[in-house]
């Protein structure tokens, strides 16, 4: 999986271009910065990414997208903007600007909506000649058609649909009829899961009876448990019933039987949790067995790993 969209540069807030644009009596609703990628829905519910985010998500310097912005209403078209409102208008879209200038708390702001930006960035893949961009090209993969719409809203909580607003619904029920089902003295590694799963419906991954991380966790520390004879010098681990909610299919054989460890384990399973499952790949691969059986979007997983895997020095 391409990791090409963790660069995106910061939004700032100083103006990038230098031609007056026209200005629509709109608001920022709510606004965002995600691994330095900066993202906000505007009032009437247009997702947007900032001029500087835009350009390193193509690859190109900001000052290219400045000019795109510049030369949008130039009598004489030029070459690149003929094929840039070539795509839009394939979708049936004719912005007057490529952008959206957007006054908010006191700081004038360039908006170009997730249309636009796909288009800009198709543009740098296919159609740039010489100037193609192989970092666009990555990107545009993983955002091509709705993600990068959806990822921008799920990034600042924004719900057009209503939809999300339950997209916690499912991993609560299994708090619900687990938080205490552990006997003293031990842990389980759902509860220690927890910032995980935060994490993956945060950034839009839809948690249910089709994507349970703890069970991946589960299995492989209690493989590395094994390897480590960790009952030696932990103390003998125990099981304990875990139980599913009744919209997951695995409900159906409550309670099922897991295993606790010994609470002296526990900062051994968080160094492990990190240093191993995290960092180690095991997550990743986690994510891209979902993406390539159609349970999780490319964007998604892309966005959790950034979120929870540090990049490592050099990379």
């Amino acid at each position: 999986m391409p990791n090409k969209i963790n660069i995106l540069a910061p939004k700032t807030g100083s103006k990038e271009i230098s031609l007056s644009q026209p200005k629509l009596d709109l608001g920022i609703e709510k606004d965002t910065d995600v691994g330095g990628i900066g993202m906000g829905v505007l009032s009437d519910g247009t997702p947007y990414l900032n001029q500087r985010g835009l350009a390193a998500l193509c690859g190109v310097q900001n000052a290219h997208i400045g000019t795109i912005s510049s030369q949008w209403s130039e009598a004489e078209q030029k070459p690149r903007i003929k094929s840039i409102k070539s795509i839009l208008e394939k979708i049936g879209l004719t912005p007057a600007s490529a952008h959206i200038e957007v006054v908010h708390a006191g700081t004038t702001h360039f908006c170009y909506p997730a249309e636009v930006c796909l288009a800009i960035l198709e543009y740098y893949s296919f159609d740039a000649g010489t100037n193609c961009q192989p970092q666009a090209r990555d990107n545009y993969r993983i955002l091509a058609g709705s993600k990068l719409r959806e990822m921008i809203y799920s990034q600042v909580g924004y719900d057009p649909s209503g939809k999300h607003g339950k997209r916690f619904d499912k991993w609560h029920e299994r708090i619900g009829l687990n938080y205490q089902s552990a006997p003293k003295g031990f842990f389980h590694v759902f509860n220690e899961a927890h910032t995980i799963i935060y994490e993956l419906i945060m950034a839009g991954a839809e948690i249910g009876e089709k994507t349970v991380v703890d069970i991946s966790i589960g299995q492989h520390w209690s493989k590395h448990w094994d390897e480590k004879g960790f009952d030696k010098i932990y103390g003998a681990r125990a099981k304990y019933p875990h139980r599913y909610p009744e919209s997951h299919p695995q409900s159906k054989s409550n309670p099922q039987e897991s295993w606790c460890y010994p609470l002296a384990s526990l900062g051994e399973y968080r160094q492990w949790i990190q240093n191993i499952y995290l960092e180690g790949g095991k997550f990743s691969a986690y994510l891209k067995g979902k993406v390539h059986s159609g349970h999780l979007p490319p964007s998604v997983a892309q966005l959790a790993i950034a979120t929870l895997v540090p990049a490592q020095i050099g990379n």
